[in-house]
């Protein structure tokens, strides 16, 4: 939701600062999305239920989900792929064709974007939600799968301009700092596994 968060958990987790705690009333994400862009301070908002995997099935079940499917591609020498989208630095990703496989579309969306090859698909890193206003107006929940990835050497990128993406960079791990002030939270919990 723009750069506010929603988490549903069984317990309160250390590291989040300031949430605010909601009720099962209000797990509304329209309404969230809405009052985030009033707002324009991010907020952390948490919801603690011991049965919260159900609760999120639920939230799911109302929403018109759109799949899409990702990569983390590290190069030769170890740096990892970023590219800068709308003002903000982001991971390559795209959505997920009719009858093709979440692993595939991650691939052909890394290779588009940013003009390289991928030699390797590893495990899936992680799936993350976040939500949006179609142009048509439809209120949609966008889940995006994850994939560690790799590249041999360090192949020059060609960002997909077409796709609003500006730049196409190789970073090391310890140039994620500068990423991390200017990306969204989803981002970071992914540069954060990397690290």
């Amino acid at each position: 939701m723009n750069e506010t968060v929603l988490i549903l958990a069984d317990f309160v987790p250390s590291k989040i600062k300031n949430p605010q705690t909601i009720s099962i009333q209000d797990i509304e994400l329209q309404k969230l999305f809405k009052q985030s862009e009033i707002d324009k301070v991010p907020k952390t908002y948490l919801y603690i239920n011991k049965d919260f995997e159900t609760v999120f099935q639920n939230l799911k079940s109302k929403h018109k989900i759109i799949k899409a499917a990702g990569g983390l591609v590290k190069n030769g020498d170890g740096e990892y792929l970023f590219i800068y989208r709308l003002g903000k630095w982001d991971l390559p990703k795209g959505k997920v064709e009719d009858n093709e496989k979440m692993k595939e579309a991650a691939v052909r969306e890394v290779e588009e974007e940013c003009g390289i090859k991928i030699h390797y698909l590893g495990k899936k890193i992680t799936t993350s939600y976040h939500t949006y206003y179609l142009r048509n107006g439809e209120f949609v929940l966008k889940a995006t799968n994850w994939y560690e990835m790799g590249v041999n050497k360090v192949p020059k990128l060609i960002p997909q301009t077409a796709e609003d993406i500006t730049k196409a960079e190789w970073r090391s791990t310890d140039q994620f700092e500068d990423l991390l002030t200017n990306t969204y939270p989803i981002i970071e919990n992914i540069i954060k596994k990397a690290k």
